[in-house]
């Protein structure tokens, strides 16, 4: 069953994330994507993350796609103008990749490449929109196109450390759906007493909703996190759980999936991150039944 197929049936999704190369070795990529077939129902390809230059998305995701994986693609308005981005859709659309995020991305400061121009062309509402426009059969200046895309498009929520902060985030997030965004990826949950009620919430934004799960790999991982990142939610009791844990990384592989098991109830899917970790995704996979 497609992704699209599984959103509109209402049933529960896993998808996982994986990095393109910093270089042209896909070795890696292929080998880790080998093990996922037939575990998770899409992978997620973002481009250039953090701020890190990689081998583009629209790459990644046609080398999945030929791994018989299906991919969503990650697509953000600080690299390219308005006619990149449109010309980048197509050519996915045309290269099997059918799923899109727009999603924000990281400031150019904190970049591997600080020197480079931000683009910001459009923003991610607008972005949203030109995507649409483009399943209509026009480009954003109007002009007919010879064909057009089918596209099942998702978009981001910003985390939020406060009631104010997520109001925002909840108020910004609705007009991405007004957008014509069909469903919403969340940021990771580490408490869930304290996400609860944020993802009721989110829920009554009217689109599926699709949590990220982060694999800890460290108890440094986890207080830094807990430090600089107040949305996080990190708490006490998980930093306790890790530092008593004899393999630190197991404990990280099994709140990873015990974290999935409990979103079953809470979301129609889970967005899996390991940051570079992608080898143990069939581990976290395991503890989480799927």
């Amino acid at each position: 069953m497609s992704f699209q197929k599984r959103l509109a049936a209402k049933e529960f999704a896993v998808l996982a994330e994986m990095h393109t190369p910093k270089g042209i070795n896909i070795s890696r990529l292929v080998n880790d994507a080998r093990r996922l077939k037939g575990r998770v129902d899409a992978v997620v390809i973002p481009d250039m993350d953090n701020g890190i230059m990689r081998m583009s998305a629209l790459a990644g995701g046609v080398l999945l796609q030929q791994q018989g994986l299906e991919t969503i693609m990650h697509t953000y308005c600080r690299d390219r103008n308005r006619m990149a981005l449109q010309g980048d859709a197509l050519a996915a659309y045309v290269l099997g990749i059918q799923n899109l995020i727009v999603a924000g991305s990281e400031d150019m400061s904190e970049s591997d490449h600080s020197d480079a121009k931000t683009v910001n062309d459009l923003d991610e509402v607008r972005l949203i929109e030109v995507l649409m426009t483009l399943q209509k059969g026009k480009d954003m200046s109007g002009f007919d196109l010879d064909g057009a895309p089918d596209f099942t498009i998702g978009c981001t929520i910003s985390p939020c450390a406060d009631e104010k902060a997520c109001n925002t985030a909840l108020a910004a997030a609705k007009k991405k759906i007004a957008a014509g965004a069909a469903y919403l990826i969340t940021p990771p949950v580490f408490d869930l007493a304290a996400h609860t009620v944020f993802l009721g919430k989110v829920k009554e934004l009217g689109v599926p909703v699709i949590a990220t799960v982060f694999l800890i790999k460290s108890l440094a991982i986890a207080q830094y996190i807990a430090n600089s990142d107040p949305s996080a939610r990190i708490t006490d009791d998980l930093i306790r759980r890790i530092r008593k844990s004899s393999d630190r990384e197991l404990e990280g592989i099994k709140i990873a999936g015990e974290t999935i098991l409990a979103m079953k109830d809470l979301t129609q899917g889970v967005l899996i991150q390991t940051l570079g970790w992608e080898h143990k995704l069939p581990e976290i996979l395991d503890v989480a039944k799927v």
